[in-house]
């Protein structure tokens, strides 16, 4: 039997020739992402008790995102003790105030093929749309990863949702991820890898693709993949980090627990409607609700992309 896309890197970063769904491994980590709201200040203590340092200070990466710029004083100490962390342990990569801490570890080259990162926000899921298996951890398993560079992993199941057909116009890779979630539901993927693929998904630009990556956990997933191919290798050379890109997708022969075919063709503008993130309808089901203020800047969407299209519009 095959293997699917998170099945290939887990057995990769465990040293093992395969890796199969519900397997217990030890996993080398790639890539430890701290952010400033659940990162250094929650591991100082337990760091000092153990008498411990950083096992990799190339490997871990601190980024202060929610809290930079600081919105009061609370917040502004938060991200002081942050930046003073970084430099005392000498980290080689610390990004403060420059964005999204997910964007700047796609654009800083993070997100690599093949590779395993883990970080102290949900939505790490996002390098998923490099063919990177990304996850979100708690702090008290950061503690275990910067301390030892490993983790424990569960082998998770996999769904393969299948996109083919073109978008029509104004229909957006945020409308087909909120498609599946309704489908899916809110827990439906609880644990799972969401491996997205077919012509649609093909065609995407990687902005749209790690949209759809980001999306993974709101249904529950452990990651959202997504096949490393041409696209992938012309962000990475664009960037910086060409020689880092190695082809990686699930065989032919691949076990998925379950699969989805879905028509962008006939795809309309999503809504999740109040208060479920799977509470999805068609706009033209919902009620003419009239609409006071749009804020487009979440780690979801809020690239330059989405910012051109609402200006032309």
């Amino acid at each position: 039997m095959g293997q699917t896309i998170a099945e290939k890197i887990l057995a990769s970063r465990c040293g093992q020739p395969d890796a199969k769904a519900g397997d217990m491994i030890i996993a080398k980590v790639d890539c430890a992402m701290l952010d400033d709201i659940l990162g250094p200040r929650y591991l100082t203590e337990q760091m000092s008790r153990l008498g411990a340092d950083i096992w990799d200070t190339d490997r871990v990466v601190v980024i202060c995102d929610h809290y930079a710029p600081s919105a009061t004083a609370s917040q502004a100490d938060i991200v002081k003790f942050t930046r003073e962390w970084a430099a005392k342990h000498k980290l080689s990569h610390y990004y403060e105030g420059l964005g999204p801490c997910h964007q700047i570890l796609a654009e800083e080259g993070f997100d690599i093929p093949g590779t395993l990162q883990v970080g102290t926000d949900s939505h790490t899921c996002t390098a998923g749309a490099f063919g990177c298996f990304g996850t979100g951890i708690g702090t008290t398993e950061m503690l275990s990863v910067i301390l030892t560079g490993e983790i424990w992993l569960r082998v998770p199941e996999s769904i393969s949702i299948e996109w083919s057909g073109s978008l029509p116009q104004y229909v957006m890779a945020k409308d087909m991820i909120l498609k599946n979630i309704g489908e899916i539901g809110h827990a439906g993927a609880t644990y799972m890898s969401m491996e997205f693929g077919g012509s649609t998904i093909t065609g995407l630009c990687m902005d749209e693709r790690m949209c759809i990556a980001n999306m993974a956990v709101e249904a529950g997933a452990k990651c959202g993949l997504i096949a490393a191919d041409n696209e992938t290798k012309r962000y990475l050379e664009d960037i910086g980090f060409g020689e880092r890109y190695s082809p990686i997708s699930a065989d032919k022969d691949a076990l998925y627990t379950a699969y989805y075919k879905c028509d962008a063709s006939i795809l309309s503008p999503q809504v999740a409607c109040p208060h479920d993130v799977d509470n999805v309808f068609a706009v033209d089901e919902i009620d003419d609700t009239p609409v006071h203020r749009v804020y487009i800047g979440s780690c979801t969407c809020g690239r330059m992309s989405d910012l051109e299209i609402a200006a032309k519009n």
